[in-house]
């Protein structure tokens, strides 16, 4: 398939003027970040492809994860773009890289930002409108009811040994849960929990607990996000919510994560028409946890789902890119 789009991409430059040729092969080599989970890999081979047919790049995809690439872009300028960067992991480490021109935030990946919360599922709502509020849910509690006892409710919290642990447990304590006949099950895996909301919805079940997105589940089966009724308190949440040592948790919805583009600054000024795509690229939660949802029920790796994702949402990736840029995409994809 590479080998196609690099035959179009040739074919297409001789076709052109001088001067739009030598403007279209200024961005030369491309190292793009393939991060090993579905989204940020979708996002990459998607970069690529519209890179090279629509930019005249010759892009690369190379292994990435958060740390050694942010890392890696700080101190060597390589990877050139890293598409899905969770920058709260290394905040102060990717800002400095900016403010010494190492590095730029290109755009929101997510426009919703990394999303987390209490859940419930749609149709409990549809049915009792209350239970999209944590007071509804504690006047309800004897709905959700244990597995394995019948005088204590089920909470399902987030797998022991993860960071949402932590948060999940001190907002449980927050809201006061137990006092409500709570009990915060531990899932055992992410599987555990996922597999938890699946059978809730096939047997249309009272299910209430942690859960994130951008996720395949959340693409599956429609869930709310339960109001605290608190907002958000960022420091709160920064200082003692996520800390293990918290002793007074208070209450506080999840701020969502900061998920960004990054690129080198390089880069940036090598090619700017291609970073301006990339600064435009951005998904919301729901596309995402849809385009999730759809690799996991085909078995679909990021290049299947990027020829996905670009034959049949082009409303959403036509927005990013001029018309110009727009037909060259799409001819790259008449020829795979």
């Amino acid at each position: 398939m590479l080998k196609n789009k690099f035959v179009a991409g040739t074919l297409l430059a001789l076709s052109l003027p001088l001067s739009a040729a030598i403007s279209a092969n200024e961005c030369g080599n491309v190292t793009i970040a393939d991060m090993n989970w579905n989204s940020a890999t979708l996002m990459a081979h998607v970069d690529q492809f519209i890179l090279e047919s629509g930019f005249g790049c010759e892009a690369e995809l190379i292994p990435g994860d958060t740390m050694p690439t942010g890392t890696s872009m700080i101190e060597k300028g390589e990877p050139d773009v890293a598409p899905e960067m969770w920058s709260n992991s290394m905040k102060k480490a990717l800002d400095k890289g900016v403010e010494e021109k190492r590095l730029r935030y290109a755009g929101m990946s997510l426009s919703d930002g990394g999303e987390e919360g209490f859940w419930v599922p749609k149709y409990l709502i549809e049915k009792d409108p209350s239970l999209k509020t944590i007071a509804g849910i504690k006047k309800q509690a004897a709905m959700f009811t244990h597995p394995e006892s019948a005088k204590l409710s089920a909470f399902y919290g987030c797998p022991a040994g993860w960071n949402c642990q932590i948060s999940a447990g001190n907002l449980f304590r927050a809201l006061n849960l137990e006092e409500s006949g709570f009990e915060m099950i531990d899932p055992g895996s992410g599987a555990g929990l996922s597999g938890a909301i699946a059978k809730a919805y096939e047997r249309e079940e009272a299910w209430f607990g942690y859960y994130w997105a951008p996720t395949a589940v959340l693409g599956k089966y429609e869930m709310v996000k339960v109001d605290f009724g608190s907002g958000i308190d960022k420091q709160e949440f920064i200082n003692c919510t996520t800390k293990e040592e918290c002793e007074s948790p208070e209450v506080t919805m999840y701020p969502p994560s900061e998920v960004k583009t990054v690129t080198t600054e390089q880069f940036a000024l090598k090619a700017p028409a291609a970073y301006e795509y990339l600064s435009k690229r951005s998904f919301t939660n729901q596309q995402m946890n849809q385009l999730l949802a759809w690799m996991e029920d085909n078995q679909a790796d990021g290049e299947m789902a990027m020829e996905h994702f670009l034959i049949n949402y082009e409303s959403t990736w036509s927005q990013w890119l001029s018309a110009e840029v727009v037909k060259k995409v799409k001819q790259g994809l008449a020829s795979l």
